[in-house]
Order: C-alpha cells, then sequence, then structure tokens
C-alpha cells in the first residue's frame, strides 16, 4: 500500500512542535482563517446528534443507549449542518469530530465551518490524526469532569494546509488505504467470530453432556439443559456455592494511608475472550477494613456483572479471578462475587454460567431500569445445571483446556493482527495529513471504487467507552436551562 512512498524533495520547519517539518509548498494558516464558527439555535425539530469519538457526530438514536436524550428546551441548542465540526467535551482525548448528519447538540459544544467547501475532507484527516490530538492536551481548560478545550486560544493555532488539488490526492489516498484495512479487519474479525462459535460449541458439549460419547443418558426436567449423563446431579447454581458477595459502591473518602487502597476490579477489566481478567489499567480505592475485608476476593471466586449491559450483551457475564494479575482486590458494586464450595470446580461452574449468558438464560432474571440492566441474582442463580462429581468436573476442565488452547491462539493472533492494522493505519494517517509521506503520484495511479458502508457493528476505534455524548447530558440541560 506504501509501495513507491517517499518523502516530499523540500521541507522547511514549520515552527509548531506537534507538526515538525511539512512541505515546502505547504501554507501555514491560523485555524480561526480556515474555520468560522456556527453559533444557530431555534430548531427543535431536527434530530438530536451526539459527537462520539469513533463514528464521529451521529443521531444519538444509532448510538444505543450511551447517551441520555434531553428532551426540554431544544430550542437552545446548536444546529450542526453537514460538512460541520463539533469541538466537544471530550475532543481533546478523541480529536475534533466530523458531522455527516444535520441536527442539534449540546450548547457547551463549539461548532465550525470550513471558509472553503473542499477544506472539509482534509480537516477531517487531520483533526483526528494522532499528533494533533495529542497537541489539543495544550488548550485544555478546566479539571478533571469540567474540563473543555479553549476555542479562543485554539482559534489561533497554527494548521498546515497542502494545496486545494493535493488536499484532494490525500484524501483520495486515505480514503483507499482506510477501505482496504476495513476489509482486512472484518475478515479477521469474521475469523474470530466463527472461532468463538466454534469454542463455545465445544464448551456446550462438555459441560452439558461431559467427555464420554456413550454415557446413559436422562431427561434433565430442564428446558435447556435437555438430557443428561445418568449419573449426574440436576441442582440448582446456588447449590454448588459457598455464598455469594455483592461488590462495594464508590470510593470511601476517609482512609487516607496508602495501606488503605486495594484493587477495584470492575465490569471494564473483563476479559471475555478468556474468561479472566485484564492485566493493565486496574482501579485503586481508598476502602476501609471494615468493609474491606469481608470483600477481599480468594483464589477461585467466580465474578459476575449484576448491573449494567445493554440490549446486544446482557448482564450476566463472569470471569475468573485471578490474585497473581490483581492481587488483594475487591470487586465494584456492578459485580457480584460467586465463591463455588468444595464439591464444585470452579473452572467447571464458570463455564457453565458463560454459556447461559450467551444462550440468554439470564434474560427473564433481568430488570431495565433507565438503560440499565439489573440481574436478579437469587433468582437467576436458582436455576438448575447438571452437576458431574468433582472429579469428572476436573476431568472436563483438563480436556477443554488442551482442545480449547488452538482455538485461543488463532483468536489471539487475530486480534493481535487486528491491532497491527489499526496501528499502522493510525501511523499512515499522520504521516500523510502532516506532510511526511508524499501521495500525489499514488493517489493518481488509484482506481475509480465505491464508496463501501461501514457495518453498524463494526468496532474500529480505542476507547469507546470515553466517547463524547456519554455522560455529557447534565452540561446539555443546564446549558439549555440558562
Amino acid at each position: 500500500m506504501i509501495d513507491g512512498l517517499k518523502p516530499y524533495p523540500a521541507m522547511k520547519d514549520s515552527g509548531v512542535p506537534w507538526l515538525g517539518n511539512v512541505p515546502e509548498h505547504w501554507e501555514l494558516r491560523r485555524m480561526k482563517t480556515l474555520l468560522h464558527e456556527r453559533v444557530e439555535k431555534g430548531y427543535p425539530d431536527q434530530p438530536l446528534l451526539a459527537a462520539t469519538q469513533s463514528k464521529g457526530v451521529v443521531r444519538k438514536e444509532q448510538y444505543e443507549n450511551r447517551t441520555v436524550l434531553a428532551l426540554k428546551d431544544l430550542h437552545l441548542l446548536k444546529l450542526v449542518r453537514v460538512g460541520d465540526f463539533v469541538i466537544s467535551l471530550r475532543s481533546f482525548q478523541g480529536g475534533i469530530e466530523y458531522a455527516r448528519e444535520q441536527g442539534i447538540i449540546s450548547p457547551a459544544y463549539t461548532i465550525l465551518y470550513p471558509v472553503h467547501k473542499d477544506l472539509h475532507g482534509y480537516l477531517a484527516r487531520l483533526f483526528k490524526s494522532r499528533p494533533y490530538v495529542e497537541n489539543l492536551s495544550l488548550y485544555v481548560t478546566g479539571i478533571r469532569q469540567g474540563q473543555n478545550i479553549d476555542y479562543e486560544k485554539l482559534s489561533r493555532s497554527v494548521l498546515p494546509l497542502p494545496p486545494l488539488p493535493e488536499q484532494a490526492a490525500i484524501v483520495r489516498f486515505l480514503d483507499h488505504a482506510d477501505r482496504r484495512i476495513r476489509r482486512y479487519i472484518r475478515a479477521k474479525q469474521k475469523l474470530i467470530k466463527l472461532l468463538e462459535e466454534q469454542k463455545q460449541a465445544i464448551i456446550h458439549r462438555a459441560v452439558t453432556r461431559g467427555l464420554d460419547p456413550n454415557v446413559r443418558l436422562k431427561p434433565s426436567g430442564v428446558e435447556w439443559l435437555g438430557d443428561v449423563p445418568e449419573h449426574w446431579e440436576v441442582r440448582r447454581v446456588l447449590s454448588c456455592l459457598e455464598g455469594t458477595r455483592a461488590g462495594i459502591w464508590g470510593d470511601d473518602p476517609t482512609p487516607a494511608n496508602e495501606a488503605d487502597h486495594v484493587t477495584c476490579l470492575r465490569v471494564a477489566d473483563f476479559d471475555m475472550s478468556r474468561l479472566s481478567i485484564h492485566g493493565s489499567k486496574l482501579t485503586k480505592r481508598a476502602v476501609p477494613a471494615s468493609l474491606r475485608n469481608p470483600r477481599l476476593l480468594a483464589a477461585g471466586d467466580i465474578l459476575m456483572e449484576k448491573s449494567g449491559g445493554g440490549e446486544t450483551e446482557p448482564v450476566g457475564r463472569v470471569v475468573l479471578y485471578d490474585e497473581n494479575v490483581a492481587p488483594h482486590a475487591i470487586c465494584s458494586n456492578f459485580i457480584v462475587r460467586l465463591r463455588p464450595n468444595a464439591t464444585t470446580e470452579p473452572k467447571f461452574l464458570l463455564h457453565v454460567l458463560a454459556i447461559m449468558q450467551v444462550t440468554r438464560r439470564n434474560v427473564p432474571c433481568i430488570k431495565q431500569t433507565t438503560g440499565i440492566q439489573n440481574l436478579d441474582e437469587r433468582a437467576y442463580l436458582s436455576l438448575a445445571i447438571g452437576v458431574p462429581p468433582l472429579v469428572e468436573q476436573q476431568a472436563i476442565i483438563a480436556s477443554l483446556t488442551n482442545r480449547l488452547r488452538p482455538i485461543d491462539k488463532a483468536a489471539s493472533r487475530a486480534r493481535r493482527e487486528i491491532d497491527l492494522l489499526r496501528e499502522y493505519r493510525t501511523r499512515l494517517i499522520a504521516d500523510v495529513v502532516t506532510g511526511k509521506l508524499d501521495v500525489r503520484e499514488a493517489a493518481a495511479r488509484l482506481p475509480d471504487e465505491i464508496e463501501e458502508p461501514e457495518p453498524l457493528d463494526e468496532t474500529e476505534a480505542e476507547g469507546d467507552a470515553d466517547d463524547a455524548g456519554v455522560g455529557d447530558a447534565d452540561e446539555m440541560i443546564e446549558e439549555a436551562e440558562t
């Protein structure tokens, strides 16, 4: 894809640290000379928009339940037109967003439009490039949740500006590269999906029928289980547990000693591909001993998501606690700790609960409130499962470990390849929009291609949970009421 690409023959110092050297014939312009601010209100009938880091500016209705609709004083919200740029409350984290939809958005946001209609393609890519996003931290004002970009200061910043024909070549080349990379990523994602389906089928068979294909069966009396080995018991999940314990809510500000800080595991720390915990970015919380000690996790504990989720992913996801990854830890209030008893192999029960969640056996036990799912764990854990003797549980886990190892390895390799493709794309965009690679000849040789619509379920961006618009309802309503 980058075969034959070379640096520009003549470069100059931009005088801008994040930009470095740029092609000699490129202009350097202040942002306010290229973009004007749009402040248009009084359009209450226009659709509500959300500024997201992964999809740009989209209709809130397309963004599931992750944003909150403000339904009053809509005439005070700002109009966004197609081709505008939106500086949101999270732009210093993910860049300035490009609008492909017309609608209205929080008055706390800054809306910009290009002075020349042909500028938007190049600027859209520049504003999401890694060097530019990192540069935005210089223009942040406020602290913590009140952080925002100071546009008055940002408007005086310097931007690179290639000639219009060269901008068109850059956009053409990057569009072509992006289409090819997306095809590769979708192919890898399909492979991962097939591997996960194969893995689930193997697990389902093992934890509901065992390892002996010739074993005598009996009716379980449980619809989703069907027949189970004759010597297995059919009993409630609760009977496999020594006990359960809810997680802890929020931070306690009282303890000042560092010794009172423990790791607090969240649903965001769940690695569902391995039913285990991510080993990075774990959160520390100050928790007094009176609350901490009864809730400290131990080897063999299963952590189950009891609140959160969404329509496409019902709550009830489970992982196995690993004291080597997160020693001296508790779990958050969105999680319930399940501690298997002496007759239960933790990994066996883990796989059973994972299969129950995937096959949505937990749905009747879920209550939906204000966009949040809450699992009635007592009702859910009262559901019946097939339970073999402990020795057989351990044999099933040993067999699954061997059979699933090549599948996990193939899926892990595919995920790594996706990460590399995304990193390659990020670096390519940065090098092209800042003038480090000359794509003019390469763009001229490209064939005409039909734009491919992006699948709505494709996860393309890092840090989706930080998308702008999430949690911005308070600012939106407050601004609208003033």
